[in-house]
């Protein structure tokens, strides 16, 4: 099995902020209000085990939570989809991709339109090398979510992998203008499971400052050029000829690029 990287989208979510911080009280401080006590519930630990990336207490955690869900009479068929969803991300992110997928597709079963939970599928696909079948999974979850730059940006790193480039970088602007920090993020906690891990790393930056380059975002284009080159990308020559960089070619710190030798990383 091959070892990926995943960042997690805090955007997706909403709910985290300083989770990472967040802890109970010792027990020399004074005890906190019962309405803030009451607050920390089952899923907010599981939420805080996340954050500190203590994923085993995190399933146990969100294992109880599922139980005290389920007896509730009140039992609200999203917030187990909800709670399965992240029962599998924290399965995910040790590896265990067929654990996490049962998970998942026990998340659409109590909520079908569960983008976040359908693009996960699609995540453990890419794991797998199925990049096909994740194209498909994520080209699914964006029929129900068709404005997440977190699922677009998916889509192209899978079309990348299948070395469909074009597609990838149609992909990645149509994140990039959905959310200006759609490849910036660097959450490790939340509902979606945003893909991160590539093969050809210089060729992967070269695309994102030609994106970047396209949306005249220069500062960002600029740092992703020089990351194309850190990584070994040879083809400087597309930098100095494609059109998506002629709005950066005047600039000093584009043509300082361009002198340089970079040390390959």
């Amino acid at each position: 099995m091959v070892g990926c990287r995943f960042v997690l989208t805090a955007a997706a979510l909403g709910l985290f902020t300083s989770l990472a911080a967040a802890q109970d009280p010792p027990a020399s401080e004074p005890a906190q209000p019962a309405a803030e006590t009451a607050a920390l519930t089952p899923e907010r630990r599981g939420d805080i085990y996340m954050a500190r990336k203590m994923y085993r207490e995190a399933i146990e955690t969100y294992q109880g939570a599922i139980k005290e869900v389920e007896k509730s009479r009140e039992a609200q068929k999203a917030q187990l989809g909800v709670l399965w969803n992240k029962l599998g991300i924290a399965y995910h992110q040790l590896m265990q991709l067929d654990t996490a997928k049962r998970h998942y597709e026990r998340a659409l079963r109590f909520n079908p339109k569960y983008a976040e939970a359908m693009n996960n599928i699609g995540t453990v696909h890419y794991a797998k090398r199925s990049y096909r079948r994740a194209v498909n999974q994520y080209k699914k979850a964006l029929k129900l979510a068709p404005n997440s730059a977190s699922i677009y940006s998916n889509l192209g790193t899978a079309y990348f992998a299948r070395k469909k480039y074009e597609d990838a970088a149609k992909a990645y602007q149509q994140a990039l203008a959905l959310d200006p920090e759609v490849f910036e993020h660097r959450s490790t906690y939340g509902v979606m499971l945003q893909e991160r891990n590539v093969e050809e790393r210089a060729k992967f930056h070269y695309y994102l400052a030609k994106v970047y380059a396209q949306a005249g975002v220069n500062d960002r284009a600029l740092q992703y050029i020089r990351r194309s080159l850190e990584e070994g990308f040879k083809d400087k020559r597309k930098y100095l000829e494609e059109p998506e960089f002629a709005a950066l070619r005047e600039l000093p710190e584009f043509q300082e690029l361009m002198a340089l030798e970079p040390r390959v990383l």
